[in-house]
């Protein structure tokens, strides 16, 4: 999984996208350093998960791949053309509290995808490296090491900065699988002039499994052992808004644009498919089964291996530098998504602190994560294939519930029904992934318990910002203000109930005994109806009302009652030139309570908190909008 754009280290927020275009061929190459790139690594750890069986196991998966994430994602694609990917759809889906906390859920697993992507790949092109034959045998003991150098190397690339990803990603992409098609070619001539192996591997499973249905049982119970072989559909939503649309393209609806998606999703499919089965097929039959174990020549490099074998030391080794570049700029791509999925949505809630916006304290950060993870699987390729595949079916599943929940909000059942055929697949392969190997849910769990942790101190700690980005005042509206503050403007706060005159009349009353106010005339009412309280920062439109013929009301919506009025205040203030009064009556209650429902559903002890909230917008006092409590 990866992003369009990768953020230069100047960068306070998330990168921009790039004015210009790219045709969906070469935007499937940003796709493929990840995707493309788990060659290096998947034959192996598919022949150490199902052995013989690897090459039914592996159509097992690519049949999942193209009659399940492809059509999840295409539709994805369709409900999300700019990038936001499935956890952006689930978003919208589910709101208030609950949408977010799941989102953070969401958040903990892609984190895990993104970190053992940049593990998995360091890890897997130190192999590459030390097992190459020109390379001094004593670096053989010394995987991690190697491995944390390559972390390191990519941190440092980030805090440096790092531009424009596609050009590269176009040559790394189209070398490696030049160097891939000839090596899998010379397999495949080297089973055709042997036909031994086929024999000797068809008895091998004959013996091991008697009948050809106990063999699709079992090729059944083993793929999502083999589920990282999927890994680059998110990554393909994530990078449409870098594709090239057409020229009717409008930025509610960009046709061309969703129509690129669409075909770079496919053929990167189809080309992925074709490379497993081959891949899975050839090195199952000639390599030697000892060899695929840790320690064995093969194990996490099987086509290094055929490469070195029958194509000699020159191209293997430059078969091994293709496949650590590649790996080494997948690595690249998993930590450019985490520079973007983290300010993209954090900040927006207001749960991350000031600093999650700025690019090198988060690649200190990530590359620290990632170095600890290295180390707690000893840079072991095999090992962390569980956790990365755990990210990627949780991705891939939530995915399939937000498309089927999209078919049915539609209307359409026949979709609906095969949406949710494939959310019970992912499910099944998700559930049995994290029973056979949990490492990748408690890796997960860290990442969700850090995240919802610094989220809900952080939106604690920033409660008392002015969270409002923006303030609109309709015609009305802007007329009440104007005439007001020609001699005072003042506001009384109403939490509205029937909006009847008798309910005016008698706040006015309670108002004016309160604060001893003498004359009512030029009263403004304003009323906050509180939207989704989850929701931190936004556009406050005011719209203005007459009730009962002379009671001039102020209207607004907004996640915060507090956070509106002190917005509004600031905004009239601004646009008049006049500090305006605001009128409260006390809130009944304990302040504890008050405070936890201001925190957490908008509302609470109004006064104070808009006080505070104005005192913090605005340090000068002789400019600050008064309020009055009674």
């Amino acid at each position: 999984m990866t992003t369009a754009a990768v953020p230069t280290a100047d960068s306070t927020v998330p990168a921009a996208a790039p004015e210009r275009k790219h045709r969906w061929w070469q935007v499937m190459c940003l796709t493929g350093v990840d995707y493309f790139s788990t060659l290096g690594y998947q034959p192996g750890i598919a022949a150490l998960a199902a052995g013989l069986l690897s090459p039914i196991a592996t159509l097992v998966l690519v049949a999942l791949t193209l009659l399940g994430a492809l059509p999840v994602y295409r539709r994805v694609a369709e409900e999300s053309p700019h990038g936001e990917g499935s956890i952006a759809m689930l978003e919208r889906l589910l709101s208030f509290w609950r949408g977010k906390l799941f989102v953070l859920v969401l958040l903990g697993f892609a984190a895990t995808d993104f970190t053992i992507t940049m593990t998995l790949s360091a890890a897997d092109g130190a192999a590459h490296l030390i097992e190459n034959p020109h390379i001094p045998s004593g670096w053989q003991d010394h995987q991690l090491i190697v491995t944390l150098v390559l972390l390191a190397l990519l941190a440092a690339v980030f805090l440096r900065g790092f531009g424009e990803a596609i050009g590269i990603a176009v040559v790394l992409v189209a070398v490696y699988l030049s160097l891939n098609v000839v090596v899998l070619v010379v397999g495949v001539v080297k089973v055709l002039q042997h036909p031994g192996v086929l024999s000797d591997w068809h008895a091998g499973l004959v013996t091991e499994h008697g009948s050809v249905p106990a063999m699709v049982g079992v090729a059944l119970l083993v793929f999502p052992k083999l589920a990282l072989g999927m890994s680059g559909f998110e990554t393909g939503v994530a990078v449409m808004p870098q594709i090239r649309g057409a020229a009717g393209d409008t930025e509610a609806r960009p046709a061309g644009r969703i129509r690129g998606a669409k075909r770079l999703l496919t053929a990167a499919a189809i080309t992925m498919s074709v490379f497993l089965i081959a891949s899975s097929w050839v090195t199952t039959l000639l390599i030697p089964e000892d060899e695929f174990a840790s320690g064995g020549s093969a194990n996490g490099r099987a086509l290094a291996y055929l490469a070195h074998l029958y194509l000699g030391g020159g191209f293997g080794t430059a078969y091994d530098a293709s496949t650590i570049l590649i790996l080494w700029f997948a690595g690249a791509s998993a930590m450019a998504g985490m520079l973007n999925l983290i300010p993209r949505y954090l900040p927006r809630y207001g749960m991350a602190p000031e600093w999650a916006g700025a690019t090198r304290p988060l690649v200190l950060i990530i590359a620290a994560v990632a170095f600890a993870i290295t180390w707690l699987f000893d840079a072991d390729v095999d090992a962390q294939g569980g956790a990365y595949a755990t990210g990627v079916l949780v991705l891939m599943s939530s995915a399939a519930v937000a498309v089927t929940l999209a078919a049915r909000r539609a209307g359409q059942r026949r979709r609906t029904w095969a949406f949710a055929v494939v959310t019970a697949i992912f499910a099944y392969t998700t559930v049995n992934n994290v029973v056979e190997r949990p490492d990748g849910v408690k890796i997960a769990a860290c990442f969700i318990a850090a995240i919802i942790g610094v989220s809900l101190v952080s939106r604690v700690a920033r409660s008392f910002e002015l969270r409002i980005t923006d303030v609109e005042l309709d015609e009305k509206a802007a007329r009440f203000a104007r005439d007001c503050s020609r001699r005072r403007l003042r506001l009384v706060a109403n939490e509205p109930d029937n909006r009847g005159e008798t309910e005016y009349q008698e706040k006015m009353r309670q108002i004016a005994a309160d604060n001893d106010l003498v004359n009512e005339g030029d009263i403004l009412f304003v009323e906050v109806t509180v939207t989704d309280p989850s929701d931190f920062e936004g556009t406050l439109r005011v719209a203005g009302t007459v009730v009962a013929g002379h009671r001039r009301v102020l209207r607004v919506e907004a996640p915060s009652v507090p956070n509106a009025l002190a917005a509004l205040l600031l905004h009239l203030r601004d646009v008049t030139g006049v500090a305006p009064h605001i009128y409260f009556e006390w809130t009944e209650g304990s302040p504890i309570t008050n405070l936890l429902r201001f925190w957490f559903i908008g509302v609470g002890e109004v006064a104070p908190t808009t006080r505070e909230i104005l005192r913090r917008a605005e340090p000068d006092r002789s400019r600050r909008p008064h309020v009055h409590v009674g």
